[in-house]
Parts: C-alpha cells; structure tokens; sequence
C-alpha cells in the first residue's frame, strides 16, 4: 500500500501518471503490495519516480556512450577531469567542475575503463545530474571519487547495500551471481545490474539484456566442474529516496 502524511493511498487515486508509464506500472505494485511505502509528502513520492526514471535513461545513455570495462588495474579516465588512483579509482580534479566531469563519461565514454560496479555509481550520479541541474550538483557533489562502493557518498548510501524487498522496480540496482566462477575469470563472479523494467537489465561489459541473457553469459565463464548456475539474487540496492528529495532545494 501507499500512505502519503499517514492516509493511505486509494487505488486509482493517483492518476497523473497515464496507463502504460513507468510510473503508473510502479505506483500499481505499491498499491497492490504488502508492503507499505510510505512518503511524508506527494512530493517525496514523485521525486522517487522520477529519479527512478532518470537512472533508467541514464543507464541507457551509459550503455550507448562507448564506455570500456576494465579490471581496476586496467581503468583508464579522461585527466582534463580525473586523476587516476593507484588502486584505480577516479578522484576529481581540484578546480573542475563535478557536472561537466560526469557529464564526460557519458559523452566520451571511450576515454574510460572501469568495472561494473564503479558503472553503477556513475548512472546514479548522471541520473542525479539531470534532476538536480548542474548548479545544484556542483555544490552537493564537489569531491567525487569514483570506485566501486568503497568510497560512495554518504547521500547515496543504500546503493552499495543489497537488502531483500517485497518488490522490485524500474532503477533497482540488482545483481547476478555466479557461484561457480572459473578461476581464470574472476571478474565474471557476478554482474552488477540496473533493472530497467523488470524485463531487462543493463550491465556494464555485457550491454542490456534480459535476464536468462546475463545467466547464459556469467554461465560460459563457471569453473569446469560447475554444479551451480548463475542466478539473479532477491535483493536490490537503493538509494534514500526521501534524504536525496530534500536536496532539491
């Protein structure tokens, strides 16, 4: 169920949203769920879906910006923007702006190489670029690291933790895992994913696929003696919807 300042939310009563969008499909499983999701506000709410939106798209764009997938020993970044550290993360440049050095992995993706998770991070930070506009993301985001989830901002918290939910939804960050992996292919242990409509995901090094796709392919790379198949975990990570809300202004 949705509540919304303690009321619960009738279904239908929402109907800004047409039949067929994204957002009436999410708001029709929280109304149907068990779950109860709860928002002080409708703004909170709102901004929640359209965040989910803009992870979607910026998923999308990421998959279509010729970024290359490299084990961190390998990763390569664009040094007008990022310094390259030793464990191979990327750390902004003093001076330099945080919404143009995003904004470079999305339009020069070719300049770089990174690995899977690091991907993730980068969809959540491009997807909060379009909501926020670039002023407002230069000030909440002025030292950006990007690494996997060893150095992820505090406001995005809750994308580095994989918890299990009642539902699962469009902006979702989910996982693949591979049990089995061969030894010779670590780096196809798992696949860090974003649920783009509960039908296909986008995994950086392997594109957008859909589910039985992202097996078959973590699959070909099991140890030989493989009696486990890849499987798409019941957990999801997310951000604070309601914390980031607050940030708008």
């Amino acid at each position: 169920m949705i509540r919304i300042d303690g009321k619960t939310i009738q279904p239908g009563e929402i109907t800004e949203y047409p039949p067929g969008s994204g957002e009436n499909a999410i708001i029709s499983v929280m109304e149907e769920s068990r779950a109860e999701y709860s928002y002080n506000t409708a703004g909170q709410l709102k901004f929640e879906l359209l965040l989910r939106a803009e992870t979607v798209a910026a998923a999308q764009e990421l998959n279509r910006s010729g970024l290359n997938f490299a084990v961190f020993r390998d990763t390569t970044c664009n040094p007008v923007y990022w310094n390259r550290t030793p464990d191979g993360g990327f750390r902004l440049k003093d001076g330099v702006s945080p919404s143009k050095a995003i904004r470079d992995i999305f339009q020069n993706g070719s300049s770089y190489g990174t690995e899977c998770a690091t991907a993730m991070v980068i969809v959540f930070y491009g997807a909060l670029l379009h909501l926020y506009g670039k002023k407002r993301f230069d000030e909440l985001f002025p030292n950006i690291f990007l690494m996997n989830w060893k150095k992820v901002d505090k406001r995005l918290r809750g994308i580095d933790w994989m918890e299990k939910r009642a539902d699962y939804f469009p902006g979702d960050r989910r996982y693949f895992m591979n049990p089995d992996v061969s030894p010779l292919t670590p780096q196809w242990q798992g696949e860090n994913v974003i649920d783009l409509n509960g039908n296909q995901y986008y995994g950086h090094g392997i594109g957008i696929l859909g589910a039985n796709a992202v097996i078959r392919a973590l699959n070909a790379n099991r140890d030989e003696d493989a009696g486990e198949s890849a499987y798409l975990m019941d957990a999801a990570g997310r951000p604070d919807y309601k914390s980031l809300s607050k940030l708008m202004e």
